[in-house]
């Protein structure tokens, strides 16, 4: 592409297809964002591919144009532009901004108007100019200097349009769309035309008259049929074609050279994406400038501006040692490491504040150091030692946790981690899906960091200093400070600790549970293989479908884009249907339970401590528990037996000692009991009645001794499903009743416990107020969903509404308790171990002698974590492994 090309664009027609081609989208504050996404992506690519030397995006501004002096009911039907739409009209604006892309608007003139008159100067000043639009009028500027592209599929695929190909997909010319749209008319901007004459007929007469006005002054001469069509419309006709007519010299002041596109201003363009959430699109623009940066033939026309600092590289025993010494005077050091688990602190960056320095300094000293072979080199790591032990020295870190693996692997220790800038970034927006400091530093400083060297470390360092003073006075200003600096900090530690401690494994069971799992799947594919008929492979959805949809002829469910659809869900609804159906089910919950979890188990175990070290992760669930991986310990199966015995592969570390199970008994509906404030719930759990018989008994309408187990199954389901904003047709999937019963269920149970009615409409009416959802301990979700338009959408942030408060103060509740308990078992010296934690359950590796003192130690503080209305009750269990725990 020449660079004299002008690329012009249609800003309202490209956001509107933007907008109903993307589903919901929104930032974790709750701005929707999903036509700035669609009209961002789209002009980034064809920025990319045309490469333009001139660009501008025309408006629409205000409804009313010249066209409704002529016509009051122009565009009179058109639907007005919706909410969530018209409010991203701005954030578009600020992209182009950042974009260094002029905007054009002027009032009583559309986008297209604006557009032909660019268009007309291109011309006469010889530049060949390229529209995008989704709008097929201006495919009348098409010339031999013009081409259209038009949108399809939404905004993913455009068609481009030259003279030859208007002719030969509409048969007109460009400039005979005007006549065309005054015989046809044009239904969506309410433009009339003439009655009777469609777009055959239209194209016909234009092809023998040339054109609208022609045809008027030779109306005579027409045959009857068409005669009387239009003589009695021949000012409609002729006033509809003004409608359509583009203007070409709109009273604008244009200079060409004012739309020379010079490239983004980068700085920002990523800080705005960051604000935006817009991680795809940071990602590719960090790439675009990584890639511009190795090519030395061709400089971005507006280079980012990297963040640089200045930085002292130490080495000698005196230069370390005064360093130990002005960190203990500076109270407080901002530390960043580089290296890994394997080969532990390769590199590290620290900042601090000289003493006797002026508060308001602008800047901190950075230090960078290499430790290389610590054998060689042991001042480096001496240095280090003596810093991170220094229990008076405040240490702000980013990402705490991998910090502490990189010291156990040369055995330092760290005391007094004040501050982790990616635990209280993730407080403050937990829906965010990355909390790597590049992206902090974007988002809250609007700074890019280097990618890579000692400077990027030293960066590294002098952020995390900035970002711990400005996230601690965003936490003080949401009310998290108590969250923050009593649960989630100090889980850090308590999480690294339980990681490298790790659990043991009894590796030959393992072994010995995938024998006899490949053994009963082997004799369930031989069921599967006889009553289909044939051998084919179970676990392929085209060939099973086969099998059961052209074979055997059962009804089919629902289809894919390429074959018919087996999943679980089909399955069940199938599984009267035929017999193969129970044992294709059978087959895919063991195969899974093998492939996953047995033989997936047996892979990661470490071959040097012979433990599994999971990867426990606090920064990345919305509600605020905690999630695992490698393995995933939080989805061991427990339905299927099989998937039970699985715990029984978990051990104690050394002969001796047990396995100690902690258990909150149904902590979420004590946490109900508790935010509602329901006088009989509070009762039930007061006078420690079953919840489930009880409910059992309201709903039902019977004595509690005459509750069946029936009964008690289906009050619990509705129990859970209260919990989780279940509708009668969810309860009625899960129990197995009609939509009807379902919803009578309900019903019997907000009339006997109206107080969490009251709580349930309470909790969204504020939800919807304030944008966002609190916990027991003020912990924030933000819920967009709430204002999406799109029924389904916003009824699942209602049931997110109602869920979430419950579900995170029970997050909150436990990790409270698992500070709390480390912390004394450490001050206590004993050798118990708190090894894992899933859902509302702690687990202990204890030697047996300690059981009196450990299990008193861990019922009281999580009895205790926060006093409610109704008390918290723990249920603990002991064992040889952790299937084969009972009850003490």
């Amino acid at each position: 592409m020449q660079e004299s090309t002008f690329l012009i664009l249609d800003g309202n027609s490209l956001a509107h297809r933007a907008f109903h081609a993307i589903p919901h989208l929104a930032t974790s504050q709750g701005v929707t964002t999903n036509a700035v996404y669609g009209f961002t992506n789209m002009l980034l690519k064809i920025l990319k591919e045309l490469k333009p030397g001139l660009v501008a995006v025309c408006f629409d501004k205000g409804k009313i144009t010249f066209r409704h002096d002529h016509y009051e009911d122009y565009k009179a039907h058109r639907p007005g532009t919706p909410d969530e739409l018209r409010l991203q009209f701005p954030l578009i604006k600020e992209v182009l901004a950042a974009m260094n892309i002029p905007v054009l608007e002027c009032e009583g003139y559309e986008a297209d108007d604006l557009i032909g008159t660019l268009v007309n100067r291109a011309e006469q000043a010889g530049i060949s100019s390229i529209i995008v639009t989704g709008d097929q009028d201006t495919l009348q500027l098409v010339s031999p200097l013009t081409r259209v592209f038009l949108t399809r599929k939404g905004i993913s695929e455009l068609e481009e349009y030259t003279e030859g190909r208007v002719w030969e997909r509409f048969g007109i010319t460009p400039a005979q769309f005007p006549d065309y749209k005054g015989l046809v008319g044009d239904p969506s901007d309410n433009i009339p035309g003439v009655p009777g004459i469609g777009p055959k007929t239209a194209r016909a007469l234009l092809k023998e008259y040339g054109c609208l006005e022609e045809l008027v002054s030779q109306v005579d001469t027409l045959s009857a049929r068409f005669r009387d069509k239009i003589l009695p419309y021949q000012e409609q006709a002729l006033l509809s074609k003004r409608l359509a007519t583009i203007e070409r010299e709109v009273p604008l002041e244009i200079d060409l050279d004012a739309f020379r596109w010079p490239g983004p201003d980068y700085n920002r363009l990523l800080a705005l994406f960051s604000r935006l959430e817009f991680k795809t699109l940071i990602r590719a623009i960090r790439q675009e400038l990584g890639q511009k940066e190795e090519d030395e033939g061709r400089q971005p026309a507006r280079e980012v501006e990297t963040y640089r600092v200045t930085f002292r590289h130490l080495a000698s025993q005196e230069e370390l040692s005064r360093l130990v010494e002005l960190c203990r005077r500076a109270g407080r050091v901002a530390i960043a490491l580089s290296g890994s688990r394997q080969e532990g602190i390769v590199a590290a960056a620290l900042g601090l504040k000289a003493p006797g320095g002026s508060p308001e300094a602008p800047y901190l000293s950075i230090f960078y150091l290499e430790p290389g072979d610590p054998a060689s080199n042991p001042a480096v790591l001496d240095a280090l030692a003596g810093i991170f032990r220094d229990p008076d020295t405040e240490k702000l870190l980013h990402d705490g946790k991998s910090a502490l693996w990189l010291l156990q692997k040369h055995g330092l220790a760290l005391n007094n981690l004040a501050f982790d800038t990616m635990v209280a970034a993730y407080l403050l927006n937990p829906a965010s899906a990355n909390q790597e400091l590049a992206d902090l530093a974007l988002e809250h400083l609007k700074v890019v960091l280097p990618a890579r060297g000692e400077e990027a470390l030293a960066a590294r360092a002098d952020v995390i200093w900035r970002l711990s003073e400005l996230l601690a006075a965003k936490l003080r200003l949401a009310e998290m400070e108590r969250l923050y600096y009593e649960v989630e900090l100090p889980l850090v530690a308590v999480l690294a600790d339980m990681e490298m401690t790790g659990v043991a494994v009894d590796k030959q069971y393992l072994e010995e549970m995938s024998r006899e799992l490949e053994i009963k799947l082997a004799a369930i594919a031989e069921q599967i293989y006889r009553l289909a008929g044939e051998q084919f492979n179970i676990n392929s959805t085209r060939q099973l479908g086969y099998i059961l949809f052209e074979k055997l002829e059962l009804p089919v469910i629902k289809k894919t884009k390429t074959s018919y659809s087996t999943d679980a869900s089909v399955l069940e609804e199938l599984a009267g249907a035929h017999p193969i159906i129970p044992l294709v089910l059978e087959y895919r919950q063991l195969m899974k339970l093998k492939s996953t979890y047995v033989d997936g188990l047996a892979a990661l175990i470490n071959p040097e401590t012979g433990r599994l070290h999971t990867t426990f992760h606090q920064t990345v669930t919305a509600t605020g528990r905690l999630s695992s991986s490698d393995p995933n310990l939080q989805n061991i199966p427990i339905r299927m037996e099989e998937g039970r015995k699985i715990r029984r592969v978990f051990i104690p570390r050394r002969e001796g000692n047990l396995i100690l199970s902690a258990d909150y008994s149904q902590i979420e509906l004590r946490i109900l009991a508790h935010m509602a404030g329901d006088p009989n719930l509070l009762e039930a759990f007061r006078q420690g009645q079953d919840i489930h018989t009880r409910t059992a008994a309201e709903v039902f309408g019977v004595a509690i001794t005459e509750v069946t187990a029936d009964m008690r199954s289906r009050a619990k389901a509705v129990n859970f499903g209260i919990v989780y904003g279940i509708s009668d047709f969810g309860l009625a999937r899960d129990i197995n009743v009609s939509r009807q019963e379902a919803r009578q269920y309900i019903e019997n149970y907000f009339a006997r416990y109206a107080g969490v009615k009251a709580f349930i409409e309470r909790t969204i009416q504020q939800a919807r107020e304030k944008g966002y959802v609190t916990t027991l301990l003020n912990r924030r979700r933000y819920l967009p969903d709430l204002f999406s338009s799109n029924r389904n959408v916003r009824m699942f942030g209602e049931r997110t509404a109602i869920n979430t408060p419950i579900q995170g103060s029970a997050a909150d509740i436990i990790k409270l308790a698992m500070v709390r308990i480390h912390r004394e078992l450490k001050e206590r010296g004993l050798a118990t171990r708190m090894i894992l934690q899933v859902h509302d359950e702690l687990i202990f590796d204890m030697p047996a002698g300690e059981l009196p003192e450990v299990s008193e130690l861990v019922r009281r503080h999580m009895e205790n974590a926060l006093v409610l209305d109704v008390p918290l009750v723990v249920d603990m269990k002991l064992g040889p492994n952790w299937y084969e725990v009972k009850k003490i």
